[in-house]
């Protein structure tokens, strides 16, 4: 009990709730080994905001309309905070609904292709991509039933070829998650690569690939990204960051410019220098070629290197 301008109120219980839900978190995790919690964490992340912009909006009515002498306050960020425990313990709990694992492959053909699109949607899991195939692509996929069978659709229309692959769910499921794609790409033709991932773990390497215009966009995980190999062409490339860490790999004897922002995390810069609102390397301006990067993080760290 404390007193208040002479007001008598309640603790509040939110660090003591917080507590309980840590450890029955780790208690359901060790009571059923075969779950992984983190890709529910990671997918769902946006729940913890709003259960606890609900909670304190909860407790600013209670102390505008509701507070007086001798009257008795239940924090509402304490009940938010409860409820969403509740959530993800469930979530956790229920685990997936089947633990059948399923390998699968796929091989495309450039087909005369003079230039590629590549989209790619990507749920939840780990990529990884790399170039220097024999064909425009080798795809190798591992994951759950329940998660929907990864599609590969590619056709060609004069003489530009338009890549699709992505993974859709039918309905809402909270289980576990598993999802492993290894992609292998290939060709000397210029590609425009546009890639969404949800949560996750990203592996991409574009050595040996034409690559002419990249996009990345990833809601919570880690990004790393070589960007190192030796160009014919510019590349123009945007990578748009949620929730954790992307490590950029740049060239050095490539011309750099780097237009880097971050949200509420931070941007580190090694051997680049500042050049008006943007990082170069000593190569820019001099080289036949240009790497144009865009660069937008969430909440996490940035790194750009250089080697």
């Amino acid at each position: 009990m404390h007193a208040r301008d002479g007001v008598r109120y309640r603790g509040s219980i939110t660090g003591a709730m917080i507590l309980i839900a840590v450890g029955v978190f780790f208690l359901i995790v060790n009571l059923k080994p075969g779950i992984d919690p983190w890709p529910i964490v990671f997918r769902y992340w946006p729940l913890i905001l709003i259960f606890i912009g609900a909670g304190k909006i909860i407790d600013s009515l209670i102390l505008r309309d509701r507070w007086g002498p001798g009257s008795d306050h239940v924090s509402g960020l304490s009940v938010a905070l409860v409820a969403l425990a509740l959530v993800f313990l469930v979530a956790i709990w229920r685990g997936p609904r089947t633990t059948n694992v399923v390998h699968d492959t796929h091989a495309v053909e450039l087909l005369g292709a003079r230039d590629v699109s590549a989209s790619i949607q990507m749920p939840a899991g780990q990529l990884t991509l790399t170039g220097g195939g024999t064909r425009l692509l080798d795809s190798d996929f591992s994951y759950r039933e329940d998660a929907g069978k990864p599609s590969v659709d590619y056709s060609v229309s004069g003489g530009h070829g338009q890549l699709e692959i992505k993974q859709t769910r039918e309905g809402l499921h909270l289980g576990g998650t598993h999802n492993t794609w290894t992609l292998h790409f290939g060709g000397a033709q210029p590609l425009d690569l546009k890639l969404n991932m949800g949560a996750g773990q990203s592996d991409l390497s574009f050595r040996d690939l034409n690559l002419r215009n990249l996009g990345v966009n990833i809601g919570a995980g880690q990004v790393f990204l070589d960007l190192t190999a030796s160009r014919q062409s510019d590349l123009h490339a945007d990578i748009e960051g949620g929730v954790g860490s992307a490590k950029i790999w740049l060239p050095k004897d490539v011309g750099v410019r780097v237009h880097a922002s971050g949200g509420i995390g931070t941007v580190n810069t090694d051997g680049l220098a500042r050049e008006g609102d943007a990082y170069v390397n000593q190569a820019y301006g001099k080289s036949s070629s240009t790497i144009n990067l865009e660069v937008h993080g969430g909440v996490g760290e940035i790194s750009l290197l250089l080697r």
